[in-house]
């Protein structure tokens, strides 16, 4: 059980216990809420109970508060209990207690903060699903480390999570590319052509073009126009899949599926998805097309699903692969999507319900724009010129770690600026270094005991040795990783993770600055080794969830 949840036990006992004693009226209470103060001053969790039953009870915060502490007080985990204006009730645990939960994150080692449950939900989360006309640049890189560290926060709450990739192998974009490598296969054959109107360019254009040479006889038996556009298009997805599927299994990423459009339309998915929405009185004609009402979901207009020349939209095929999603039996969808798809959410999500699933069966998430700040200047980025930063560039450049971390310490709501010249820095200004390098000196500590031929007991642990502010603080921080992650992966925010480990490696460095680990007082530092070995357990399982690796050395 989360402390956070302990506490909130504690104090709904205590209001049944005042209730029962008649020191409180039960006139249908509001039910117990607990927050973390702005301050440690404050005390570990507050309640404001007191202040939003004032209005019922007819009494003063301040008075239901002190009723409210004298049935709180006596618990084994609570140190203090404050009452303070405006009607806060602040809960400071004991140190007693810390040390026990410092002696069970030990025992936990690499499940701490992992949580069993009763009835695990299966997810599917859908991210990255660029485009396969051209390299990951380092806007899918975001959505790769975002979305990878969710599923690994979803897996650690007790889940069972599977990672899909999407491949857009189907429309106007595939025919487009086909063309733009033939033209460069025709130029490379010495011929004099003109490159299609929008097409794509850049060197990897004319990269794909030159391995097709190997199918030069196959390739002189096609006499069609469109059949010659459909073999090089193939050709060229097939080789811009595999380099994508590469740059993510070195961004540490490894998908359960990857999921082709082609298949949808292939296996009369799209005609079925069609099929049901009509029966259920969600389509109507106009002008020759067929149009998904989803204004009745909350869209700003209906869309199009089938064209004036039978052709189906872009939505009807994403309407009919989320509709293949739930047929495979997920109890939750997740999709992660780019800023300029925002208007896209309502008429999706407006097709889900249509089918007859609940609102809450698919969420999606957008992850904001990257700038990559180079010497203080924005590089621009631009697929179809040949103009992108490539994400195997920049993990090759500065590391996975730390391009990871980068990508996730911010909200994904926010624009981010991804400073190249401080991502390089071995130094304590780049948060990467400072996390791995707290996790490294406690490695370090322990080799050092042993060289000195100290023999670590933590069962010799003592309480008495905890007893100072900086012990207690970090003590008390360690605690609320489960309560992190379970939040981070409720409310599907990565940045939070990110957060925490940094403000652990922070009071930890502090620890260290004022306190010597390794002392002639062997109940003293088999305390402090004992403290040292939960925070090295903390920082090493919240870098991986994040996908970033956490060195012995440095």
């Amino acid at each position: 059980m989360l402390v956070r949840d302990e506490v909130k036990n504690i104090i709904t006992k205590a209001c049944e216990s005042a209730v029962n004693a008649n020191k409180l009226e039960n006139t249908g209470l509001p039910e117990i809420r607990i927050e973390y103060p702005k301050e440690e001053r404050f005390g570990d969790y507050a309640s404001s109970f007191a202040l939003e039953s004032a209005k019922l009870l007819r009494k003063s915060p301040i008075e239901i508060g002190n009723t409210m502490k004298e049935f709180i007080e006596g618990s084994k985990i609570i140190e203090k209990v404050e009452v303070v204006k405006p009607g806060f009730i602040n809960i400071f645990l004991s140190t007693d207690f810390l040390h026990q939960c410092l002696m069970n994150i030990r025992k936990e080692a690499d499940q701490y903060g992992k949580f069993d449950k009763k009835n695990p939900e299966r997810i599917n989360i859908e991210f990255v699903s660029a485009n396969p006309t051209g390299p990951l640049n380092v806007v899918s890189a975001r959505a790769a480390a975002v979305g990878d560290t969710i599923a690994n926060l979803l897996e650690a709450a007790g889940n069972t999570v599977d990672r899909e990739y999407y491949i857009n192998d189907h429309g106007n974009q595939v025919y487009l590319l086909g063309k733009s490598v033939l033209a460069r296969y025709r130029e490379l054959s010495g011929e004099e052509v003109e490159f299609p109107e929008q097409g794509y360019q850049g060197e990897y254009i004319k990269e794909i073009a030159e391995e097709c040479g190997k199918y030069s006889d196959e390739i002189n038996t096609i006499a069609d126009e469109d059949e010659l556009i459909d073999f090089f298009a193939a050709k060229a997805i097939e080789h811009n899949v595999a380099g994508q599927k590469n740059d993510l299994e070195s961004f540490n990423i490894n998908y359960r599926t990857f999921f082709s459009e082609k298949t949808l339309h292939r296996n009369g998915d799209v005609e079925s998805t069609l099929a049901l929405l009509e029966e259920k009185g969600m389509i109507y004609e106009e002008e020759g097309k067929k149009i998904f009402r989803s204004t009745d979901f909350g869209d700003d207009k209906d869309r199009v699903v089938v064209r004036e020349d039978g052709r189906p939209t872009y939505l009807l095929a994403d309407i009919a692969y989320h509709k293949n999603k739930i047929d495979r039996g997920y109890d939750r969808l997740i999709d992660i999507w780019g800023p300029d798809h925002h208007g896209y959410i309502a008429r999706l999500k407006g097709a889900i319900q249509a089918m007859g699933h609940p609102e809450d069966k698919l969420k999606i998430l957008i992850v904001q724009q990257v700038n990559l700040l180079m010497q203080g200047e924005i590089k621009k980025m631009s697929k179809r010129l040949g103009k992108f930063s490539l994400m195997k560039d920049l993990i090759g450049d500065i590391g996975t770690d730390v391009a990871r971390y980068f990508f996730i310490m911010r909200t994904m709501d926010s624009h981010l600026d991804f400073d190249i010249e401080l991502a390089k820095r071995e130094s304590s200004e780049n948060p990467v270094f400072y996390l791995q390098y707290a996790h490294a000196r406690i490695c370090s500590i322990f080799r050092e005991a042993e060289k000195r031929g100290f023999k670590y007991n933590p069962e010799k642990s003592s309480t008495e040795h905890l007893n100072n502010p900086e012990t207690i603080s970090l003590m008390k921080l360690m605690v609320r990783f489960p309560e992190d992650i379970y939040d981070a992966a409720e409310k599907a925010e990565p940045h939070r993770i990110a957060s925490y480990l940094l403000k652990l490696a922070q009071k930890y460095h502090k620890f260290y600055t004022e306190h010597r680990v390794l002392s002639d007082d062997s109940v003293m530092t088999n305390t402090y080794l004992a403290l040292c070995e939960g925070v090295k357990i903390i920082l090493k399982n919240g870098l991986h969830l994040l996908g970033i690796s956490a060195p012995e050395s440095m």
